[in-house]
């Protein structure tokens, strides 16, 4: 049986908030087969029915809650840690904001079924300086539906889950070597993107007011000064640079050859 299961099952409901806040704030826990086993031991009475629900409801909002805080207090900065764990650090935060920026806020309700949204959506709700009352709402409506999926299948299916569990023990040794080839894989990946970032470089920084003192300049050296903002941070009424262009972050790869190569681009994001 998985550890995170066993130990579900031994130490009962202080293992049921653990388990569900860790997956939460976006460790690697198996949230949705922790519901399902403590789906199946309300219906078995191992738990009580409602004292599970609510502690699992409580668990993921003080999880939530927490990485909302902590995404109202830094920003970009704290999305910036958690997109460095994806294969994709890159493009994370774009995805993640644009994903949410479409959605609105019915990406609350539905983040926590979505790979890769779940643990950034309260962060992001919180840097974009989403409403408390609104962010609570929405979160609490999102935990008990997914709560309700998982939770209540297991309580349905209390006994096909019985003999899943029994596969599990079987084939534990397999999921075991599945396992750390993946964690040796992503140990690899992460080396080669870095090795070859070092081969490509940085764009280098420059200040504010080193760039302003170029734009004002008498005769200003040829220039393109472009907003780079995520969506959340960028809309319509959004204040710019003067003189500055916008490009759609998600859209320079097809926008960058468009733009004059004779002149330095200075770009400003968040």
């Amino acid at each position: 049986m998985p550890e995170s299961l066993a130990t579900l099952l031994k130490y009962g409901y202080p293992s049921l908030f653990v388990l569900l806040f860790m997956e939460a704030i976006g460790l690697p826990v198996p949230g949705a087969i922790v519901l399902l086993t403590a789906g199946a031991a309300a219906a078995t009475g191992v738990l009580h029915v409602g004292t599970s629900l609510l502690i699992a409801v409580m668990a993921m909002l003080v999880g939530d809650t927490l990485l909302y805080v902590i995404g109202w207090k830094t920003g970009w900065a704290f999305l910036g840690v958690l997109c460095r764990l994806s294969l994709d650090p890159e493009s994370c935060i774009l995805r993640s904001s644009e994903s949410f920026y479409q959605r609105g806020r019915a990406a609350l309700v539905v983040a926590k079924f979505l790979p890769g949204i779940n643990t950034m959506a309260p962060p992001l709700s919180g840097s974009m300086r989403m409403r408390p009352l609104t962010f609570l709402s929405l979160d609490l409506c999102g935990a008990a539906l997914y709560i309700s999926a998982f939770w209540g299948t297991g309580f349905l299916f209390s006994e096909v889950l019985k003999k899943i569990v029994v596969g599990i023990q079987a084939f534990g040794a397999i999921l075991e070597r599945v396992i750390v080839a993946a964690l040796i894989f992503y140990i690899g990946y992460r080396l080669y993107v870095h090795l070859k970032q070092r081969k490509l470089g940085f764009a280098p920084h420059l200040h504010v007011s080193t760039l302003a003192a170029l734009a004002n300049a008498p005769n200003p050296p040829p220039m393109i000064i472009a907003d780079v903002r995520s969506h959340g941070y960028y809309d319509r009424g959004a204040l710019r640079i003067k003189g500055s262009i916008r490009l759609d972050p998600n859209a320079l790869p097809a926008l960058l050859p468009t733009l004059p190569k004779e002149k330095k681009i200075y770009l400003y994001c968040t």
